[in-house]
């Protein structure tokens, strides 16, 4: 390997290094919800006239469930996004040794773990938005 090669190869190398750098300083590419402000902010972006009220965000922040406009707003994580569905209570919830988990019923979409929340919790936040 030439001498010019190698210093082509190590000049390169820095380049991508202080992009990933400079991307990490932004924060670009990452989609934690890191608190109820945030989940809140994300639901009512996603979602056409919802206006999000009380939030229950999963302790790992890849999850987040926010109550508003007679439905909940489910959020997770979806690569650098965050994916956000509506959702009419009451929702289908399991009690995980991890936490919560709320079924979507969208098969792509998937299930939704909350990480530190209880079932409780959740039956908590869609309460004033059940229908009885």
């Amino acid at each position: 390997m030439s001498h010019d090669l190698i210093v082509q190869l190590v000049g390169s190398v820095v380049a991508i290094l202080a992009l990933a750098g400079v991307a990490r300083m932004l924060k670009l590419g990452q989609s934690r919800i890191a608190n109820e402000d945030d989940a809140r902010r994300f639901a009512e972006e996603a979602l056409v006239g919802f206006e999000g009220g009380r939030a229950l965000v999963s302790g790992d922040g890849g999850a987040a469930l926010v109550a508003g406009s007679g439905a909940i707003a489910v959020l997770k994580r979806h690569g650098a996004q965050v994916a956000v569905r509506r959702l009419i209570p009451p929702l289908r919830v399991r009690e995980a040794v991890e936490g919560a988990t709320v079924e979507t019923g969208e098969r792509l979409f998937g299930p939704v773990v909350l990480f530190g929340i209880t079932a409780d919790q959740v039956h908590g936040l869609e309460a004033p938005l059940t229908l009885v």
